[in-house]
């Protein structure tokens, strides 16, 4: 498949035939007057927010005119319209710097995809069927009116539960204000990949709840614990732009890397430096080398402040973390530990990151705080080359505050299954909006189960998955290309950003933005709920919101609030015209300072010998992206493989075995197990077995359904001991050979 043919608008037949090179049988159309005016082959560059990962970065779209087969008024029919046809990176946003990730390119194919859902939907069979039948929206909303305003009635709001991803801006003002004033309980925003973890270590360090935004374009000296910060982890665009300054924008200068891990990731593969280190074990590590460095004096231990302070003995040097003392338990020679720490310490700025696997094991939390402390002694926090916290922008609406919904999404979605299960009545209306977690969680919690409990469901999901089959009704959101959409990145500047973007382009099909239609549901329910949410459309929410930011020096100058919203929806957001960092303080204070904790596994050694680690897909994430064709048939950068899944293992684990490339192998936890193919690499601990997330999708369009194998649903329910997170790295398998056998990739297979 070729980017053109996606693409291509087939005038003939009046059918976009994205995805598709036939397009529809030929049939006659009508044609629409056009909603816009476009000059024919002229293009025009509109700014959008990439929606696909967390980062918020900033891009541009490029649309020209053309021919779509669209619905206006419950009417199929032609319209000749403007459609997005690239999407880059905008060059003025302080997240993207101009530059894309292709995850990012492929946000394009959510609007065009042919399985999108493109009218509301009714349940027609049973629950998880996938059988719907389209309804009006004028049925859709008084269906589900009905349910809402007879919970009121019974007094019974708080048995409205709402599931979403992770939410920001006005998004997020408008989903927390309806529930607040329906009197339903909080939000809960849910992502597998959440870094609660990092984020709340970070507050008891810093002060600061959030991920770091790091310097690395000033950096001298850089240790990663396991962060894919140039693949999948936080900013991965705005880090890539610093860490291509850090290693070749300076003359003469050239920043060292070190990369700590037990499987090579992308990021790792970049490293001069990459350490296999045993699971778990990343904090005794980074204390380690803030032994080294305080022993020989090559830093003081107030010079940590508080950070320093939550660790147990640091104020004595930290005296069980000398490297011969821990080298067979982390793995790594005292020689190393001892080289790295004076490294570091000889070549500030130095910084420390920990990300993905070390914070997801049930000592995650200590791992976090043992590389503050360790960044707190290097003298990197709050300074160039080092980490600051963002300032992230909050809008004033002048509205009663939405009630904060919980961060922590993995436990509370495991604790609102086990509610449910407990007590069936105490959810009756679920509202669920980009999230899906009967994908993304343990088999173990049951959660498919506990919605087939819940008596009505919605989705506002644009596709059919695992979560929004269960659904009984669909009220299908616009594409992000087709909504307004704004964000307050968390990370990856140091200047405030507030994105801003307009519909790039007219819908295509009968869909709604979902705030626009809670926004019609609260003025339909009226009362608190109407006065807490009185805006009548989004983009209103949004004009005033942001009209708070016209006096602040920034990116924008203005002579009016109407100029300034032009300039403003022009150029894709605001951001402050200087660069500052969050000033830091003294988080939380334990009642005793923080000690060791070993990792703790599910299932024993003997029956379980392998570590496994699942990781995130560089194309296809946390499995949301899936769907995309695009995503599934560029090769995996490390591994090349396409349209599938593999498990990695070490050479010497496969010898031992009896295992060749490709041979097909079940991979088995005390929670479950899952066949596919081998794919033998060196850059893998011996007693580690990864594997992607992303496939083995049940339910989730003709491209990622019923292919590969989803490693989330073996995991133990294990969670991290500080925080209540999933711990996903925790879990313990074991390998059986099944059959011989290759995997195809870019043309050619792996045991050839």
């Amino acid at each position: 498949m070729e980017r053109r043919d996606f693409l291509k608008i087939s005038a003939a037949t009046g059918a976009v035939a994205a995805l598709e090179g036939c397009g529809n049988p030929d049939h006659q159309l009508i044609r629409f007057v056009p909603e816009e005016d476009m000059l024919p082959g002229l293009a025009t560059w509109k700014p959008s927010i990439c929606t696909l990962c967390p980062a918020g970065c900033g891009m541009l779209v490029r649309v020209m005119q053309g021919e779509a087969e669209v619905v206006r008024n419950g009417q199929l029919g032609i319209l000749k319209m403007g459609l997005p046809k690239k999407l880059e990176g905008n060059p003025a946003h302080p997240i993207s710097h101009g530059r894309l990730c292709p995850r990012g390119q492929a946000g394009l194919q959510v609007t065009y995809h042919p399985d999108r859902i493109k009218t509301p939907l009714a349940r027609s069979g049973p629950r998880g069927s996938g059988q719907f039948q389209e309804i009006t929206w004028d049925e859709a909303m008084k269906q589900l009116l009905s349910h809402l305003t007879a919970l009121q009635t019974s007094n019974e709001q708080g048995k409205i539960g709402f599931l979403t991803s992770p939410l920001r801006g006005q998004r997020k003002t408008i989903v927390h204000g309806f529930a607040a004033a329906l009197k339903a309980a909080p939000p809960i925003e849910f992502a597998f990949l959440a870094s609660r973890t990092i984020q709340e270590a970070n507050a008891w360090s810093f002060g600061s709840d959030a991920l770091p935004t790091v310097d690395l374009s000033h950096s001298n000296y850089l240790i990663s614990f396991g962060a894919d910060f140039l693949g999948t982890w936080n900013s991965p665009v705005a880090q890539s732009v610093g860490y291509g300054h850090m290693r070749n924008g300076r003359t003469g200068q050239r920043g060292k890397f070190v990369q700590v891990e037990s499987r090579i990731s992308q990021t790792g593969a970049s490293a001069d430096e990459w350490i296999p280190s045993q699971p778990g074990m990343d904090g005794v590590f980074a204390l380690s080398l803030a032994h080294v460095i305080l022993s020989e004096k090559l830093g003081t231990a107030g010079a940590a402040g508080h950070a320093g302070a939550l660790i147990a003995g640091w104020s004595e040097g930290l005296p069980d973390y000398a490297p011969a003392a821990v080298e067979k338990q982390i793995g790594v020679p005292a020689a190393t530990i001892s080289r790295i720490a004076r490294e570091a310490a000889a070549n500030a700025p130095a910084v420390a990151l920990i990300g993905d696997g070390p914070a997801a094991h049930t000592n995650g939390f200590f791992n976090a705080l043992a590389v503050n402390a360790l960044n707190a002694v290097l003298g990197s926090v709050g300074k160039p080359g080092g980490i600051v916290f963002s300032p992230v922008w909050t809008s004033q609406s002048g509205k009663p505050g939405a009630a904060e919904g919980k961060k922590d999404g993995e436990s509370s979605v495991r604790t609102l299954a086990e509610q449910i299960h407990a007590t069936p009545d105490s959810v009756k209306v679920l509202l669920v909006d980009g999230a899906n977690p009967v994908f993304a969680t343990p088999m173990a919690w049951r959660v498919r189960e506990a919605f087939e409990k819940v008596p009505f469901v919605a989705s506002f999901g644009s596709f059919i998955d695992e979560t929004t089959v269960l659904a009984d009704l669909i009220l299908p959101d616009h594409s992000p290309l087709e909504s307004w959409l704004d964000d307050s990145p968390e990370s990856g500047s140091t200047k405030t950003v507030a994105s801003l973007a307009p519909p790039a382009m007219q819908p295509l099909h009968n869909t709604r933005s979902m705030p626009d239609v809670l926004l019609d549901l609260a003025h339909q329910l009226g009362g608190p709920v109407a006065a807490a949410l009185p805006w009548k459309t989004y983009d209103e929410a949004l004009k005033i919101a942001f009209s708070s930011l016209q006096k602040q020096k920034g990116s924008v100058s203005a002579t009016d609030a109407d100029d300034f919203w032009t300039k403003v929806k022009d150029q894709g957001g605001w951001w402050s015209a200087e660069d500052k960092s969050v000033s830091l303080a003294a988080g939380k204070i334990p009642a005793a300072a923080v000690k060791n904790t070993a990792p703790q596994f599910d299932g024993s050694p003997d029956q379980f010998p392998f570590h496994f680690l699942p990781f995130a897909s560089q194309l296809c994430y946390d499995g949301s992206l899936a769907h995309l064709p695009w995503m599934q048939e560029s090769p995996d950068p490390l591994s090349t493989v396409m349209w599938g899944t593999w498990v990695e293992m070490n050479p010497r684990t496969a010898e031992k075995l009896a295992i060749k490339q490709g041979d097909t192998i079940e991979v088995a936890s005390q929670h479950g197990s899952l066949r596919a193919p081998a794919l033998i690499a060196p850059g893998i601990a011996p007693d580690v077995i990864a594997m992607p997330i992303g496939q083995g999708h049940t339910n989730f369009t003709r491209y990622a359904s019923g292919r590969g194998a989803n490693p989330i649903s073996i995991l133990a329910p294990m969670v991290e001991s500080g925080t209540g997170s999933l711990a996903w790295a925790a879990t313990r398998v074991k390998i059986s050979h099944i059959s011989e056998g290759k995997i195809v990739m870019s043309g050619a297979s792996l045991t050839d």
